[in-house]
């Protein structure tokens, strides 16, 4: 029998209540049922304490994990307490001009490299921005290394459309090609570990002298070699900019940049471009970067010895023209690696491929343990084709300068065991052939 069969005629259900029913439609007048409750004095009632929950003071012990402080703003005790917090500098304030979990990535980091101070970035190109807004104006001469990131030149071209900032590209390696390119407006010299993604190493020490002698701040971007690797400021550079989505984060779970600084005085000058730009770090993703670089030096061995393993033995493949990676013998800059990256020559691994772009794309699309990625420094093994990718910016001349042909196939090596990589590259070059 069904539950409608079975209720009696004068059950209270929705659809037979009585006359004198409490419902909201035929409530008595003396009903008490939305009275407010007794309340006592001073106490916060339940929609007050929903929104103020207590603030959990730990005393006696300290997180073993550095604590998340996702909150964006930040509460006062005074008016003057507020309003020196927008000029020291010194308290959190509001999250994009500081936050504790950020604080502690930046205080990180620049322990890492050896610096004096950090900043933060949404992106690696959030900071390559920050600096370069930071310290260069408009008839500004830039020096800058020609076989950099796609983006950089990208932005690099920008500036000189817009802003009418001349850029002189040089290899990177001859202080004599810098020292004749300076000029009295010359305002930076930039330059790459590592280049990207050819692995071209710059002799910083040698350039940064050269800069130094005119008075040029140096900054070097530092995302390939991480500061396990080298620290570009014990080598003379100024400021060392990182993608921290690649290596320092490592997981393929983070988007964020730093720049750190040797100098307070330029770390101002950045700030203040930066807090204008707004390309601020999300807590979680500095959070998620701190929890990576745990891992830092583990990943950085295992992914530098593979890579120069694969590296020897690329070089040997009939289907390979060229390899390119700083702990081959055959290195255009191995004397400059063996002394700027002792530990190794990074994970990065870049590739000629005998049969042109038609054999770049073939092989970027066979690999079935690496995957097809833009990006590089994760656990996983990427692959890439740079001239239809990352330096998509750059035309046939700009390529050929920096060094990047039609078949280079760049190889961000991961933590995998190395032959199960081997086997994949070699069934993949197969068919490139």
């Amino acid at each position: 029998m069904s539950h409608a069969d079975s209720a009696p005629a004068d059950a209270t259900s929705h659809g037979s209540a009585p006359a004198d029913a409490t419902s909201h439609g035929s409530a008595p007048a003396d009903a008490t049922s939305h009275a407010p409750a007794p309340h006592a004095a001073g106490v916060p009632r339940p929609e007050t304490l929903a929104v103020h929950p207590p603030h959990v003071e730990i005393t006696g012990s300290r997180p073993l994990g550095v604590p998340l402080h996702q909150g964006h703003v930040f509460a006062f005790d005074s008016a003057d307490a507020l309003a020196t917090a927008f000029t020291s500098g010194d308290a959190f304030l509001y999250s994009r001009l500081g936050n504790p979990t950020v604080r502690t990535l930046e205080d990180a980091v620049a322990r890492l490299e050896g610096g004096a101070t950090a900043l933060s970035f949404a992106s690696g190109m959030g900071a390559v921005n920050a600096v370069l807004l930071g310290l260069v104006s408009s008839g500004d001469h830039v020096i800058a290394q020609s076989c950099v990131y796609g983006g950089t030149y990208a932005v690099l071209t920008d500036l000189a459309a817009r802003w009418g900032v001349d850029v002189t590209y040089v290899s990177g390696t001859d202080p004599d090609e810098v020292r004749a390119a300076l000029r009295p407006t010359t305002r930076l010299l930039y330059l790459e570990t590592i280049a990207n993604p050819t692995t071209r190493v710059s002799d910083l020490p040698v350039l940064a002298a050269v800069a130094a002698e005119a008075g040029v701040p140096v900054a070097v971007d530092n995302t390939f070699a991480s500061p396990l690797l080298c620290r570009p400021l014990d080598h003379g550079a100024d400021i060392v900019v990182h993608s921290a989505t690649k290596y320092l984060a490592g997981h393929a779970d983070v988007l964020g940049g730093l720049a750190v600084f040797k100098d307070p005085e330029l770390y101002g000058r950045v700030r203040h471009h930066a807090v204008e730009q707004g390309a601020s770090t999300d807590p979680f993703a500095a959070w998620l970067t701190l929890r990576g670089m745990q891992t830092l030096s583990l990943r950085m061995e295992r992914q530098c010895a593979s890579a120069a393993d694969l590296a020897a033995r690329l070089a040997a493949h009939p289907a390979v023209e060229a390899v390119r990676h700083p702990a081959l013998a055959s290195h255009p800059d191995r004397e400059i690696a063996a002394r700027l990256l002792p530990r190794g020559g990074g994970g990065v691994v870049s590739v000629d491929l005998a049969g042109g772009r038609e054999a770049g794309r073939v092989f970027v699309e066979a690999v079935r343990l690496a995957s097809l990625s833009v990006s590089l420094g994760d656990v996983k093994t990427l692959v890439m084709h740079p001239a239809s990718t990352s330096h998509h910016q750059l035309d046939a001349t700009a390529l050929a300068a920096a060094g990047i042909g039609p078949g280079t196939v760049r190889i961000s090596v991961g933590i995998e065991h190395v032959e199960d990589l081997w086997e994949d590259l070699e069934q993949a070059l197969r068919k490139a052939a």
